[in-house]
């Protein structure tokens, strides 16, 4: 029975797994979408008379900070992040880290995300976009000004380590560690980077989930009937 918890542990492994792969291909075309891997982990216990007990676990996940594909979109209001950083917007939950920089001024003047949540500046207060503002320039570190007055700066955050990001949906995370602005942000106006998601990869890891899921699940069978077969012969 020890073989059977053992092929247990690796098949619910490899089915969180599924999911989370799954879910990366689903997003290959997500504005901002961070893929996840999963981490397996490994727990040995001693056990009596005989070799020790090996069981695996496959709960962490992380997530690819890896840069996606920048694509120039002439949207007045669209912003990408070249290199390191977030932009931050105003949740009723609090403040959440996004790499989705499709944006747009509400009714009361201040940038929004398409949920309607503010964007922050480098300060942490809403960005503001005057409503008669005929034209607003745009620098390359996220700086606004209007008419040569200047407006604020579209806030670029980082944390120091990606495990202190949780994920919430498919391109927001809440950052459990220390939050800090970057320093020298680089913010392309017109552009959006879209999912980085090697849709090739996945696939091809999908793949081998799938069979290495069957290989497990044909082994329990066949235990399953060697032990109903000395069941039976006991019985006997």
């Amino acid at each position: 029975m020890d073989t059977a918890y053992v092929t247990l542990s690796r098949q619910s492994g490899l089915m969180n797994e599924m999911r989370l792969v799954a879910n990366n291909i689903a997003n290959a075309n997500t504005t901002g979408y961070r893929q996840q891997g999963l981490v397996f982990s490994e727990f040995i216990r001693d056990v009596p008379n005989n070799p020790s007990l090996s069981m695996s676990r496959a709960e962490a996940r992380n997530t690819s900070l890896q840069q996606g594909v920048l694509t120039e979109t002439g949207g007045s209001f669209d912003f990408a992040i070249e290199g390191d950083g977030f932009f931050m917007v105003e949740t009723p939950k609090g403040n959440r880290l996004t790499r989705a920089g499709s944006f747009t001024p509400n009714a009361e003047g201040d940038l929004v995300a398409a949920d309607g949540s503010r964007v922050l500046d480098s300060n942490g207060s809403p960005v503001f976009i005057p409503q008669d503002a005929a034209s607003i320039d745009i620098g390359s570190d996220g700086t606004l000004s209007v008419n040569g007055q200047l407006l604020g700066q579209i806030g670029v955050y980082r944390v120091d380590e990606p495990k202190d990001l949780v994920r919430e949906g498919n391109t927001r995370f809440r950052p459990e560690g220390d939050v800090q602005a970057v320093d020298e942000p680089v913010v392309l106006h017109r552009f959006l980077e879209g999912s980085n998601v090697n849709a090739i990869h996945q696939v091809t890891r999908l793949i081998e989930i799938q069979r290495a899921y069957e290989l497990g699940q044909s082994f329990l069978e066949t235990e399953d009937e060697r032990v109903r077969g000395a069941l039976k012969a006991l019985m006997r």
